[in-house]
């Protein structure tokens, strides 16, 4: 069942702004960095997305993302699919999000803010030459396939380590696409933070600087820092969006 209040808030929406956080990611299948079924309870996320223990150590972040970032499984969620649905009937201005698993590109949204960056784009550390994702998939495939059971860090044809344009700990956000976000933020005339707890900065700031006037919709499993400034709080992504995409807003 939709919620009524819900509705009254998106219906007159124009420019709509979704921030979208990693409860997003876990709908499509992809297990949390943390947590009781997290990806990484063997190991320190914290490390594996280190600028530092990147330069000292590539291949361990290739072997601790292979699932996550370049397998594909994970299929882009109702969610995903939803917010790509309402960019194209022009009630959506962009996607915010924190998330670097490309699957709201994948789902179709043209106007993504990847504000920690993307393995969309891969650069050498040597010489600077781009390479695309599905070039450095290739190269971790063919490893894979040959059987050594772990991933050494993907080559340029230099001999230079292959880095995604992701943003490590220790790195600065993307500027370009934190410009565009705040510039979204402010033009918006509601704002959705879809599966985020707002607590990893600076990205969680960005949903504190929408207009008074804007109204401001929250669904997270768990507590936010700005659940009492919203004009809309639940819990249940699915049980709350899963109805939406059969209504005529």
């Amino acid at each position: 069942m939709i919620d009524s209040q819900l509705l009254q808030l998106l219906r007159p929406s124009k420019r709509l702004v979704a921030f979208t956080g990693a409860g997003v990611s876990t709908l499509s299948g992809l297990r949390d960095f943390r947590g009781p079924q997290g990806l990484y309870n063997d190991v320190d996320a914290d490390k594996i997305f280190d600028l530092q223990t990147f330069y000292h150590d590539p291949d361990f972040f290739y072997q601790h993302t292979w699932e996550m970032l370049y397998q594909e499984q994970a299929q882009p969620s109702l969610v995903h699919n939803l917010l790509a649905e309402w960019e194209r009937q022009g009630r959506l201005l962009s996607v915010i999000t924190q998330n670097i698993d490309r699957l709201h590109t994948r789902a179709g949204s043209q106007t993504v803010r990847e504000i920690h960056g993307s393995p969309e784009r891969h650069h050498c550390l040597k010489c600077g030459r781009e390479y695309s994702f599905t070039a450095v998939k290739a190269q971790l495939t063919r490893q894979q396939q040959d059987g050594h059971g772990k991933f050494s860090a993907p080559r340029c044809a230099c001999g230079g380590v292959l880095k995604p344009d992701i943003t490590f700990f220790g790195e600065a956000l993307p500027q370009a696409a934190w410009e565009s976000a705040c510039d979204d933020i402010l033009q918006a005339d509601l704002v959705l933070v879809l599966g985020s707890s707002l607590v990893v900065q600076p990205a969680a700031q960005l949903p504190r600087m929408i207009k008074p006037s804007t109204p401001l919709v929250i669904i997270n499993r768990g507590q936010t820092p700005l659940d009492s400034r919203a004009a809309f709080r639940a819990e249940d992504l699915v049980q709350t969006l899963q109805g939406l995409k059969e209504v005529q807003l």
